[in-house]
């Protein structure tokens, strides 16, 4: 009886902590993380095995001159220097990446919108040396780029706009805002940003890496905190390591360990001292782009004012491409923007620009105009990149006099769901939010990442493929990025094309495939949000 007892109490409990967590959201939230079949894990493990064999038997016939060696070295008369060229280091560059090499880097001569050219290259050399054709390869459907809007183009209100503004202000700068590289148009811009987020202020940068990698250290430091996301993107990896900042990392996406992290920060305070934390920063992302998912904002939220911490929120990916007005997560899941301490973004994605900005309390930007590396060092943002920030953001505002803009978030939202669908009915594991543009598809075995890519871009698809050391090393994945430009018709193209080369590469691993729909753009696989956080699981 006794145990009878504990063991409904607890199931209370866990039911209690479900609907607490259940309650944060306003709308479905739905992830999958189907698990690595153990057969496609066993072979992916063999064959980088076998790849690090066959490098050490070129390494050492390169050593005995048998094979030419194309790699740098160290000069005969400097053997006794301190080394500058790490041989072993380079190992993996040297005799894995080299052998698909011709996957990245490829040269594009057209505008990167829906559809693009591409400059044909050889290599005789297996991939040391490339050679152009002189062809031309056209009308390549782009499913690799992060234009989730379509603002990347050529023609149109925005790119007017910019052409004019050129005229006008040039292209260059040549100073840094708090010397005579402060235009009226990063002015107008950052009120228009700081309207867009609904916050007091906002400040612009000329490069989104910068801005995480040169912010952060201005904004912690020695005797800080910083709790970082394990999937965090590298310039806010970078940014936490500058700063001087003791840097924890938990488990993506995982609340539970978050908040053990968070506990015994408080709890036990600095090493060895036990002093209080000065600061304690939660850092992570909107949606992160090796994996698709969407932070569990709601329950980060609750974690930081439970635990009195400070929140930076990354929104590079999910800016523009998120919520009902695209302002990001915080739109999508209707959440007040006071709640989150530095609101970070970038204009490369959405907005068809470059650069990013911070945005919050007048507070803040006021510390980070005088404190800021990126603010004191950089040459300001080029005028004419930040009018297409400006026309395009009013678009998306819906400030222009047109729809365009709800248009065009509307119908990212419907390509979204429809490529996610129909890539899951195909039978192909497939990572991340239902509702995130960045679609991972799972190759996992090293020689399918260089195949997969030279086989779509035959049937004239441009992909991305990512493998081992930017994903764990079984998890190699071939990235695709929607947008709002696609047409039905192009998607249809490109999905056919992936079907095909699943087969020929044996892609299709899920043990779960959807049943076909015929309805488009919906998605019937969807459940709330719950206290199951972070957790890895089939659809």
């Amino acid at each position: 009886l006794s145990s009878v007892v504990k063991l409904m109490l607890l199931l209370l409990q866990i039911q209690n902590h479900v609907t607490c967590n259940g309650a944060l959201y306003n709308r479905p939230f739905s992830e999958s993380f189907e698990e690595t079949p153990m057969l496609v894990a066993v072979l992916t493990y063999m064959g980088y095995g076998i790849l690090t064999l066959f490098g050490y038997l070129r390494d050492f016939l390169r050593e005995w001159k048998i094979e030419k060696c194309h790699v740098a070295q160290e000069r005969e008369e400097q053997r006794d220097f301190v080394p500058l060229y790490q041989d072993f280091e380079n190992f993996y560059t040297r005799n894995l990446y080299m052998r698909i090499r011709d996957s990245w880097n490829r040269p594009i001569c057209s505008v990167p919108g829906a559809k693009m050219d591409l400059v044909e290259r050889v290599s005789h050399d297996y991939n040391w040396t490339f050679e152009y054709t002189g062809k031309v390869i056209k009308d390549v459907i782009n499913m690799g780029s992060y234009n989730y809007l379509g603002f990347a183009e050529n023609m149109g209100y925005c790119a007017d706009a910019a052409a004019d503004v050129t005229m006008k202000y040039g292209i260059g700068v040549s100073s840094t805002r708090q010397e005579m590289g402060n235009l009226d148009k990063h002015e107008e811009l950052e009120m228009l940003v700081a309207k867009f987020l609904g916050v007091e202020a906002s400040m612009v940068f000329g490069m989104g890496f910068a801005t995480n990698s040169m912010n952060i250290p201005a904004l912690t430091g020695k005797g800080c905190l910083i709790l970082s996301d394990e999937l965090n993107h590298a310039s806010l990896v970078l940014g936490a390591r500058l700063s001087g900042s003791t840097i924890r990392v938990f488990k993506h996406n995982n609340m539970q360990s978050l908040e053990k992290l968070l506990r015994d920060a408080i709890v036990h305070g600095q090493p060895r001292t036990h002093r209080p934390w000065k600061k304690i920063l939660i850092v992570v992302e909107g949606i992160y782009s090796m994996e698709g998912s969407v932070v569990r904002l709601p329950e980060v939220i609750a974690l930081k004012k439970k635990y009195k911490a400070y929140l930076y929120l990354d929104e590079a990916h999910s800016i523009g491409a998120l919520g009902p007005r695209g302002r990001g997560v915080l739109d999508y899941f209707g959440l007040d923007p006071e709640d989150v301490d530095v609101l970070m973004g970038t204009f490369t994605k959405s907005f068809g620009a470059a650069g990013g900005y911070i945005g919050g309390k007048k507070e803040l930007i006021d510390y980070l105009r005088a404190q800021s590396h990126s603010a004191v060092y950089a040459t300001s943002m080029s005028s004419p990149v930040a009018e297409q920030i400006i026309t395009s953001m009013k678009c998306i505002m819906g400030e222009d006099g047109t729809t365009i803009g709800r248009e065009r978030i509307q119908q990212l939202a419907e390509n979204t769901t429809y490529f996610r669908r129909r890539l899951r009915e195909m039978g192909f594991i497939i990572y991340g939010n239902n509702d995130s543009p960045v679609v991972p598809v799972m190759l996992y075995m090293p020689a399918k990442i260089g195949a997969f890519g030279r086989e779509m871009l035959k049937r004239n698809i441009g992909v991305v493929v990512v493998g081992f050391p930017a994903t764990p090393i079984i998890e190699s994945r071939a990235r695709f990025c929607v947008s709002a430009a696609h047409t039905k018709e192009m998607l249809d193209v490109a999905l056919s094309a992936i079907s095909e080369v699943g087969d020929l590469l044996q892609m299709k691993y899920s043990k779960y495939r959807a049943l076909p729909s015929q309805d488009w753009p919906s998605d019937e696989t969807s459940y709330e949000g719950t206290g199951n956080q972070g957790t890895r699981s089939p659809m």
